[in-house]
């Protein structure tokens, strides 16, 4: 009986040369936005099953930011200059094997491990196989580039804790944001009734986003105007205005408040517990499985990525003061290198 070959049968592109050293933003120590500067470092060296790939495109996401100052992920940091970045898109020029799913050539987008290996703010950078999907052919990799960390948070909060179904009520707090406009999209999605908190400039776009409510936080207390509901995405906590606390006063009996940023509201669980509410936090899944099914809602135009802003890898310390400023509709995006 004749063995089946396990070799791919279309050809194998040629991997293309890589040089040595490479542009990137670094930090050399924790600090403000214009701690961040361009200069040359090592490409580094995929081991096992990551990949190699040459970024085009790198997301901005707050956790950066903090990280940049000292908090974060900064303990994960082991060595100086740092590079950061977690979300990526681009093209793959290393694979661990022949027949890897993600051959030389391949446009992927998904998440690096920054800090603890150098990150998408540089011309290329290592990627686990399992936390990378292709590259959704309807987006550019500047919009794929804001996807990955706020849609897969997303996805984890409404999709997989929440639960989101049909005839739940589901309140998303700062639903204009990254991880939020995703939120919004994907509980509307499966059938939720989602109410969105935002400002003024935005509550049109909340409602074109899936939100069957909105509400003006600058203007209106959302417990006054906000029926029961099921479950709470918060994005916020008490770092703003008592948010997280307010929460418990709109979620039913058994409702679930699911707290996002880490440190905004230490207490959170007893609180929801005095009250009959449970809680959890949640913490992001580089999951390149949900990635690839989140790139066929994206396809299929269900759901769409908004980039608020763009800049050039050069003036990455004005897109984190940009960030820090906040407000952001959707996500920031550096521009790293041409398609």
């Amino acid at each position: 009986m004749r063995s089946r070959s396990t070799r791919p049968e279309t050809a194998i592109e040629p991997a293309p040369a890589v040089p040595e050293t490479m542009r990137a933003a670094v930090f050399d120590a924790p600090g403000p936005a214009d701690a961040l500067h361009l200069a040359d470092v090592a490409v580094p060296s995929p081991v096992l099953s990551e990949v190699l790939v040459r970024v085009v495109a790198a997301g901005i996401n707050p956790i950066d930011a903090k990280t940049r100052a000292g908090r974060g992920l900064s303990g994960a940091i082991d060595s100086w200059p740092a590079v950061l970045g977690l979300d990526v898109s681009g093209v793959v020029v290393r694979a661990p094997f022949d027949a890897h799913p993600f051959p030389v050539g391949t446009e992927v987008y998904g998440m690096a491990a920054a800090p603890r290996t150098p990150g998408a703010y540089a011309e290329y950078v290592v990627v686990p196989t399992l936390s990378l999907a292709r590259k959704p052919a309807a987006l550019s990799h500047v919009e794929a580039a804001g996807v990955p960390v706020a849609a897969l948070t997303a996805w984890g909060l409404v999709v997989e804790t929440a639960l989101a179904h049909q005839g739940q009520r589901i309140l998303v707090h700062a639903g204009s944001g990254g991880v939020g406009h995703f939120a919004v999209q994907f509980a509307a999605y499966f059938g939720a009734h989602v109410i969105a908190t935002g400002s003024s400039r935005n509550l049109e776009w909340l409602r074109e986003l899936g939100a069957a409510e909105v509400v003006d936080y600058t203007s209106t207390r959302f417990e006054d105007v906000v029926s029961p509901v099921d479950v709470v995405i918060d994005l916020i906590g008490n770092v703003a205005d008592d948010t997280g606390t307010r929460s418990l006063e709109v979620l039913r009996p058994g409702g679930l408040l699911i707290e996002v940023p880490t440190g905004a509201w230490p207490g959170f669980r007893e609180a929801a517990s005095a009250r009959g509410i449970r809680s959890t936090d949640y913490k992001t899944i580089p999951d390149g499985a949900a990635l690839a099914t989140i790139g066929r809602l994206l396809d299929s135009g269900a759901v769409r990525v908004f980039i608020d802003r763009v800049f050039d890898l050069d003036d990455v310390a004005a897109a984190h003061t940009e960030l820090e400023r906040g407000h952001t509709r959707g996500k920031i995006v550096l521009h790293v290198s041409d398609d």
